[in-house]
């Protein structure tokens, strides 16, 4: 998808229109500022202005970079994860 005009982020693995508003709240608003972002910090951001946003959310961003599903992320890099969020201090109870 890199480099293709008119990509929307809804057009990236597992976004779709809502998570496309969500990131507009944030600031993001091109699959070319989400790739330049630091997912986590995104996640932080989202965390504060959409009630409910979870984790599931930051897999998904993290996905969407890696134009991976949201559910291998989660499979294959959970542990690592958690422990990048316990480090920021917004780890999920």
């Amino acid at each position: 998808m890199a480099g293709q005009a008119g990509v929307r982020l809804r057009d990236m693995k597992g976004l779709g229109p809502r998570s496309e508003e969500w990131l507009a709240l944030v600031g993001i608003d091109t699959p070319q500022a989400l790739r330049a972002a630091d997912p986590f910090e995104v996640y932080a951001r989202l965390q504060a202005q959409v009630p409910g946003f979870n984790l599931n959310g930051l897999y998904a961003l993290i996905g969407a970079i890696e134009d991976r599903s949201w559910i291998e992320v989660k499979r294959e890099r959970r542990t690592e994860i958690l422990l990048r969020l316990e480090q920021m201090g917004i780890a999920p109870p």
